[in-house]
Order: structure tokens, then sequence, then C-alpha cells
């Protein structure tokens, strides 16, 4: 199998960041994961689920259409008379204008949102950790087979508690994704990302030109793989989740499982070898 050879799905437009997961490369996916969550188990995470949809109005709260409009894809559904008109064959291309509408919800393009919307109004007792891996989705201004797809898995770890905690969250999470990658031969450069979790021309985004909150892991041709994210206590304050009677900190590890798919085959040539590699039991 060549490195290229993702079953694209049949669409209008071969480009549109959709594929499909042979085999061998859902195996993989699967078995990566599995090496993902054992820094959640290093770290006592606990697991969760997060819904597949999330309220356009509980994502507005996080300022995030101010930062990520362009990546949003929503949630609609046909309308009742539209619906009619499928169920006696109606092409869905000839159906009239107003046939879709919207239902308040969007496609998470994370999976930290959901988890930690989980924990709105909460006063934590004690530290928490948890992880989760979703289906997330972007709308890119381009797709590029698995380094950018418009649907794809992301593995996330993520800390609630103070402001140390936060920062030991990162360190350990920063080591692990070292050593993961070491292991399997991949060379990772560690850069600063623009990401920000609140108004670029807010004090907030200042402080970050000085203070960078988020790393990304890159491999030589230029994809993330994974990165490690300091919101401070953004969240916290936003979703009113306090820890110690102030408002907690928070921050997470984010693993693109697609792309180490990418980063693995571009290393070994195929999905099999690079099976191969990762069942080794010395790693």
């Amino acid at each position: 199998m060549s490195v290229t050879s993702a079953v694209s799905l049949p669409t209008a437009d071969p480009g549109a960041g959709l594929v499909t997961l042979d085999p061998p490369r859902a195996l993989l996916l699967h078995k990566l994961d599995e090496r993902f969550q054992r820094l959640a188990h290093e770290v006592g995470a606990q697991p969760l689920v997060p819904p597949p949809l999330l309220p356009a109005e509980w994502l507005a709260d996080l300022d995030y259409f101010k930062n990520f409009p362009h990546l949003c894809l929503t949630a609609g559904r046909f309308t009742d008379q539209a619906a009619d008109l499928l169920a006696v064959g109606t092409p869905v291309g000839t159906l009239p204008a107003g046939a879709h509408e919207p239902t308040g919800y969007v496609l998470p393009s994370a999976t930290c949102y959901g988890m930690l919307l989980s924990q709105r109004g909460r006063q934590l007792p004690e530290e928490l950790r948890l992880t989760a891996v979703a289906r997330c989705f972007r709308n890119e201004n381009h797709f590029d087979g698995l380094r950018r797809l418009r649907g794809f898995h992301m593995r996330e770890v993520i800390y609630l508690g103070h402001r140390d905690g936060a920062e030991q969250h990162l360190a350990a999470a920063r080591e692990f994704v070292q050593h993961l990658a070491g292991g399997l031969g991949l060379e990772l450069e560690v850069v600063t990302a623009n990401d920000p979790f609140y108004d670029r021309g807010g004090s907030r985004a200042k402080l970050t030109a000085l203070d960078p909150v988020k790393h990304e892991f890159v491999i030589p041709d230029g994809t993330a793989i994974a990165s490690i994210n300091r919101h401070r206590n953004f969240f916290g304050d936003r979703l009113d989740i306090t820890w110690d009677g102030t408002s907690a900190f928070t921050s997470c590890t984010a693993f693109g499982v697609e792309r180490w798919i990418h980063a693995l085959e571009l290393r070994y040539g195929s999905a099999e070898k690079a099976l191969e590699r990762l069942t080794d039991d010395r790693l």
C-alpha cells in the first residue's frame, strides 16, 4: 500500500477532505490511540465521551466565532416540506430554496470544547484530569490527504485546577510526546502556534505575544501532529469553573490521530510497516 492510497469517498469534489481508512490504517488508528491513552493513564485522567454536537450559543460565550468562524460547520435539518419531497424521490439538488433550517448546533472542531463545557458551573473539589477521543470537523480552505481533513479524530487529555498543576500537566505531556515520537523514529520540531482562545484584539491576545499559549509538534514536512495548550483561567472564568474559590486554570494536550498515521507512513512507507514498528514490544 502506498502512502497516498487512502480510499476517497465518492464526491463531486475529490478534494473534499473525506477519506475511508482501509483496514491497515484503521488498525493503525486504534493502536495509536491506545498509545495516546498511556498519557491519560500516567496523569490519572478519567475517560469522558463528549457530545457529538455543541450549542452555538455556548461556543459564542467562549469567543469561538470571533476566532474561528471560518472553521465552523453547522448542523442543519430538512424542513418538513423538503422531507416530504425527498420521500417521494425528489433529487436533493432540486430542492427549493429554504429546504434546510438551522438547529442551533455546530460540529465540534476540537475535542476539548465538549469536555470543558460539560464542567460548566462546577466547583471542583480537587484537581480534575479528563480524556476523550472525538470526531472533529473543520471547514478548512483546502484539504490535503490525511494532513488536512474535513472530519478527523482528535485525542485530548485536559487538566482543570490551579496554575501550577496546569503547567505541570503540559510539562508531562511534552515529555510524553517527545518520548513517543522518538521511539517511533519521528523527528519533531516544537514551534509556537497562533491559536487564541479569546478575542485577538484584547489584552489577553497581547499577553499571548509575550507568553504563547500553544506549541505544536511538527514533522519535517510541516505537519503538526500534536499540540500542548495553555488556556490560563480563560475557560474557568467564562464557564464559571472554580477551584479553591477562584476561576480554574486549564490546559490540554491534543493528538491528531490521522496526522500521526500520515507521519508514520512517511517514515516507514506503508501502514503495515508502521504497525510493525508500533507493536514492537520494546517500545
